[in-house]
């Protein structure tokens, strides 16, 4: 099985303050993670990390293959595909979302003077149909609600075909409708074989698309427990990585997580 993501006894320490602490990790081909856990976890930074956008304090991360403080990241962040609030806010409002989703191919955020095929015009237009947003191409970006944003997001971090997809977050700020919208594309996309491997952070339980194989749990930077859903989400893990006694439902490949009675 080739691995997309490796991370071995990895650090990261800011201003005197550890987020990650020996964290080891694998993703493989074909396998979609979920990472879960509370606020300051460390779920941002290691999406961060994977997404070849900092290096590690100490420890080895090999993204695609490739040791990350040996590699070219633009080439890797091309190959990597990002869809993040960080990298949202690096979005000039006025582009167009047409090419809001294009300009990944060249992992940049604005079009300048580059010039496109027809084939990257082509998979643009198939992405933005794929997640229902064909009607808003020639909108501009800041005009768009908080889920088409997402949807568009997504859609760009698929633009140049990546070898593993990462989503920081993706349901962020919607409301119900659009939580659901965005969980049913997600779904579709980690059913189809043709789909890269994924990564999937979230707070919630409820934002688990459904064919998801994997979970990361992390807590003050730590992995409390990791591997297959099934045996990964557990009221014992959760209580743990959240710090309270959790009661956890499945129904229909959907879960659900709330504060156990006492």
């Amino acid at each position: 099985m080739t691995e997309v993501l490796r991370f071995d006894d990895v650090t990261v320490t800011r201003d005197g303050n550890e987020i990650l602490g020996g964290l080891s990790w694998t993703v493989n081909e074909g396998e979609r993670w979920v990472v879960l856990g509370p606020n300051g976890a460390g779920k941002t930074t290691l999406i961060t990390l994977a997404g070849a956008r900092m290096n590690p304090t100490s420890g080895t991360v090999s993204i695609l293959g490739q040791d990350l403080a040996a590699s070219d990241t633009q080439d890797l962040r091309i190959r990597v595909g990002l869809s993040s609030a960080a990298l949202a806010d690096h979005i000039p409002p006025d582009e167009w979302v047409s090419d809001v989703v294009m300009t990944a191919a060249h992992g940049i955020t604005k079009r300048w003077q580059e010039e496109y095929e027809g084939m990257d015009v082509d998979r643009a237009g198939d992405l933005l149909a794929a997640f229902g947003m064909s009607q808003f191409a020639e909108r501009q970006f800041w005009t768009l609600s908080e889920g088409e944003r997402k949807r568009v997001q997504i859609a760009r971090a698929l633009m140049a075909d990546p070898e593993v997809l990462l989503l920081d977050e993706p349901g962020a700020g919607l409301d119900l409708a659009g939580r659901e919208e965005l969980l049913m594309a997600l779904t579709e996309l980690a059913g189809d074989k043709r789909s890269p491997a994924i990564v999937l952070v979230t707070h919630h339980v409820e934002e688990i698309p459904r064919g998801f194989t994997h979970a990361l749990l992390l807590r003050d930077g730590a992995v409390v427990a990791q591997g297959p859903l099934v045996q990964t989400l557990s009221n014992t893990n959760l209580t743990a990585t959240y710090g309270m006694p959790v009661e956890l439902h499945s129904e229909g490949g959907r879960w659900t997580a709330r504060r156990a009675s006492s």
